[in-house]
């Protein structure tokens, strides 16, 4: 295995484990729906990690230096997609299955895919991690490989983060166990959100 791989492995677990509001996202998407929507947000996520590992071989120290600018209003941007989305939740939660006319479309793993995709690619301090690492490492020699082991790195931290979250859906089939996950996800959510605005 090559010294790169292992580098972007390394950076890979080291951006995705510490978990905050995506990998509580991820976790309460699985309880609620199926461990495939789950899956797929995960993947989205682990998409963006390997997006943002590209653009940090690609563009090292210059990509960091042109989003560092922006880091301000793109955290600001995130943590309000990140309180909309909880209090979506909570509200779907309260309003339980049935309720209300836009219970017709479920959530699908495309959409997951595709929601957590656009939010993780919200958070600019990945792209400065990465870069930052490929730089303390000499630059972008064995890139492929960097980018390889960090996308399969956060790949396997994510759809980990997604089988815990199905498990815990399925000991908490009934209404008041999803309305219970529901809320805790929600307020996870929401305290993250308000954490990345008092470091903006």
């Amino acid at each position: 295995m090559s010294a790169p791989f292992l580098a972007g492995v390394v950076a890979g677990y080291g951006i995705a484990v510490p978990v905050g509001a995506i990998g509580a996202l991820i976790a309460g998407l699985s309880a609620r729906t199926s461990l495939r929507v789950g899956a797929a947000a995960g993947m989205g996520a682990a998409t963006a990690d390997g997006i943002y590992a590209t653009v940090a071989v690609a563009g090292g120290a210059a990509v960091a230096g042109m989003i560092a600018p922006i880091a301000g209003p793109l955290r600001w941007a995130g943590a309000v997609v990140l309180l909309a989305l909880a209090g979506w939740t909570a509200w779907g939660a309260i309003r339980g299955p049935g309720s209300g006319a836009r219970d017709e479309r479920p959530t699908t793993a495309w959409r997951a895919y595709a929601g957590i995709l656009g939010l993780t690619l919200l958070n600019p301090a990945t792209v400065i991690y990465f870069a930052a690492l490929v730089l303390g490492n000499g630059g972008a020699g064995g890139g492929i490989w960097f980018v390889l082991g960090a996308f399969l790195a956060s790949a396997s931290w994510q759809l980990l983060i997604a089988g815990g979250g199905s498990l815990i859906g399925r000991l908490l089939t009934g209404p008041r166990g999803r309305l219970v996950t529901a809320l805790t996800s929600s307020a996870v959510i929401a305290v993250l959100a308000v954490r990345l605005l008092l470091d903006a």
